[in-house]
């Protein structure tokens, strides 16, 4: 059986549009821009299309943005959380972690774009707090747009922590130190803080434009090397040092047999260009 190509898609939370090896995500729920279980379940089908290379093989980027002006995703529906919470408490429910809650939509997505070959940039384009910056968080790289738009993850105000790999995500970007500073004050950012403390590359006035480009420089690299890159970050955490190491080693001489890798080494070992020369940003 043939597996259908990756087409665009229209949801009444996700819309999906493809352009070449770029694909552009844009999350909405107006008026309120709230996520809830249907963005969840929407953008989780649309992520697992892109994600197949029998759907997407030419796939390499996926730009998640904001699809309403001034917000990205503003937050977790706070309504739905209450309602929940009320049923649990009502049924006497106790949480152990002995007893592992599974997983939800918003995690599922999350670790697809971990463990993805695609790189994920976020373009926040606004408002993006709690469940929306962890999204935001879960991706490769993330542009911020310049307004008055709230950041972060407070969490706390509520009684709660961030739920959806915030605390994970938050600590190895900031550090422990920091990122307890931030949780247990529920900090809120301006976007312009956010690339000094490398949670974003950028701080533009217009941050989809900026991820196309970013988009389009991804491009004009080969796919494997990304991809390789990629695994090796996201898994340092987690892999004792001398098997990231042999990784890395094994990795690298996997790039080095890429036909992709060979004009480009050629072009730096003749004399052509050099090795800060990046390559002409793809179409």
């Amino acid at each position: 059986m043939t597996t259908p190509p990756a087409a665009p898609f229209q949801g009444t939370r996700v819309a999906l549009s493809l352009h070449g090896a770029t694909a552009v995500v844009r999350l909405s729920n107006p008026p309120s821009g709230l996520m809830d279980e249907a963005m969840e379940a929407e953008l989780e089908q649309v992520l697992a299309q892109l994600d197949d290379p029998a759907t997407w093989p030419g796939g390499r980027v996926v730009v998640l943005t904001g699809g309403e002006p001034g917000v990205f995703v503003r937050h977790y529906d706070v309504g739905v959380l209450h309602r929940r919470a009320a049923a649990m408490r009502a049924r006497g429910k106790t949480f152990s972690l002995e007893r592992p809650v599974p997983e939800a939509g918003i995690h599922r997505c999350i670790e697809r774009i971990d463990r993805s070959r695609l790189v994920f940039v976020a373009a926040v384009n606004g408002t993006a707090m709690g469940g929306g910056f962890e999204l935001a968080l879960g991706c490769d790289l993330r542009v911020v747009q310049r307004g008055a738009h709230q950041l972060g993850l407070p969490e706390l105000n509520l009684g709660l922590l961030p739920g959806a790999t915030g605390t994970q995500a938050l600590a190895q970007v900031l550090g422990p130190a920091l990122a307890l500073q931030c949780l247990l004050t529920a900090r809120v950012f301006r976007p312009e803080e956010l690339p000094p403390l490398g949670l974003a590359v950028a701080c533009v006035d217009d941050a989809l434009a900026h991820a196309l480009q970013l988009a389009a420089q991804l491009q004009a690299v080969p796919g494997r090397a990304c991809a390789n890159i990629k695994r090796l970050v996201r898994q340092a955490p987690r892999w004792p040092r001398a098997e990231g190491l042999a990784a890395e080693r094994t990795l690298f001489c996997d790039c080095m047999v890429d036909a992709e890798a060979e004009p480009l080494m050629a072009a730096v070992a003749e004399g052509r260009r050099t090795i800060a020369d990046k390559p002409p940003p793809s179409a």
